[in-house]
């Protein structure tokens, strides 16, 4: 079986799309239909549903599909092991990140890690904490880092860092100043709110629940789903919002918006990292998953 058209293939349903996937591979059009074409005749079955201008995994394209990631991070593994007996680290990783440690926590550490090792290549893909997690769960990230602990039981996980979420209010809002605001305030107030899924949105939940409280006591306008779009819609007016404190390190420093802390409800959690419990680790994931674990100490849940 050609791993290339494993390659391929994958491009094709992750992006949904022959042409989007022939750009990425630096391939033409035509070459990427006839490699998916090749490997469906070589097992027999249609892998996709070529619909219009995109393109969509079959019952039987979903299945392989988790094979494909397995075998080539299998590919992937056998290279780096070869480099590391060599002498040599280098080759590709691939992580996931929920929205928050995605976007705000590990390109700094990514960069880092590529100051110890110039000769990798590093993706990240950002998703909400389950889809993170169920990428790990299928193997097409060798890990990642989440803002709620994984569903999947083949998904093992352990706290990494701390996280503090904050209300965020525009300028010119009543509590601008405002260090400390009570519960009782924010219900009176239009709330802003990530997805359901996302870490953010699950630990202001089970501090309320904690509170005997739930989100039906609040004025709930509105469900975005990433943070910057969180952000966009408080400086805009639209409402408040409780987000992580790291997101808005930059903003509040500009009096863009203010941050302050829920007096009677304090909302934290932990940044989780999240291996698959049984799958083996590509040499520079080890390497990747020691310097992370070197940069914080570990915590209890």
């Amino acid at each position: 079986m050609d791993l290339r058209r494993l390659e391929i293939f994958a491009k094709v349903a992750e992006l949904g799309s022959f042409s989007r996937a022939a750009d990425t591979l630096s391939l033409t059009q035509p070459t990427v239909s006839e490699h998916v074409r090749a490997l469906e005749d070589e097992l027999g079955v249609q892998l996709l549903d070529r619909l219009g201008r995109g393109a969509m995994p079959t019952r039987a394209g979903v299945l392989f599909l988790g094979y494909t990631h397995r075998l080539l991070a299998l590919a992937r593994e056998a290279r780096q092991a070869i480099d590391q007996f060599q002498g040599r680290t280098s080759g590709e990783l691939t992580i996931g990140g929920s929205t928050i440690p995605g976007e705000y926590l590990l390109p700094a550490l990514i960069g880092q890690f590529r100051g110890k090792y110039p000769d990798i290549c590093i993706s990240l893909l950002i998703g909400d904490s389950r889809q993170v997690s169920e990428w790990v769960d299928e193997g097409r990230v060798e890990l990642g880092v989440v803002g709620a602990r994984p569903v999947p039981r083949t998904v093992e996980s352990r706290p990494l860092a701390s996280d503090e979420l904050v209300v965020v209010v525009p300028a010119g809002h009543p509590w601008f100043e405002r260090g400390v605001v009570g519960l009782g305030d924010m219900r009176g107030e239009p709330l802003v709110l990530r997805e359901r899924g996302s870490g953010s949105r699950d630990a202001f939940e089970r501090a309320l629940e904690a509170a005997g409280l739930d989100l039906a006591a609040f004025r709930v306008v509105g469900e975005m789903g990433s943070t910057e779009a969180i952000k966009q819609a408080v400086r805009a007016g639209v409402g408040i919002s409780l987000i992580s404190k790291r997101a808005v390190q930059d903003e509040c420093r500009a009096k863009l918006l203010h941050c302050a802390r829920v007096q009677d409800l304090p909302v934290s959690r932990s940044f989780y990292l999240v291996t698959h419990r049984d799958r083996s680790r590509s040499p520079l994931a080890v390497a990747f998953l020691e310097f992370l674990e070197s940069q914080f100490p570990v915590e209890t849940s």
